[in-house]
């Protein structure tokens, strides 16, 4: 097992919260959420949309990711990270 250094760690976190966003609260994928959710139910519409559900199940996704492919999962964490960032910034200085 291998514990990420603080850089990956962040940036691993930062990718989770932005996957999390786009899974389960972004627009974009409106239509496809819908979809599983009507299939799902309930229980998976909670899953979804809850940051601390489906929050723990991504990042796991993420660590198993780095585990298996530390130096890909890195590369391919960093535009969302960024991404992340960039939401967050927007969130924090809007003037609405």
């Amino acid at each position: 097992m291998r514990l990420p250094d603080w850089y990956a760690l962040l940036l691993l976190g930062l990718a989770a919260f932005r996957t999390w966003k786009l899974i389960g609260e972004d627009t974009i994928l409106d239509i496809p959420r819908a979809w599983v959710v009507k299939r799902g139910g309930e229980y998976v519409e909670a899953l979804l949309e809850c940051p601390w559900c489906a929050g723990f199940w991504i990042s796991l996704a993420w660590w198993g990711a780095y585990e298996l492919w530390p130096h890909g999962s890195l590369i391919a964490a960093v535009p969302l990270a960024v991404s992340g960032l960039v939401g967050a910034f927007a969130y924090f200085t809007s003037d609405e």
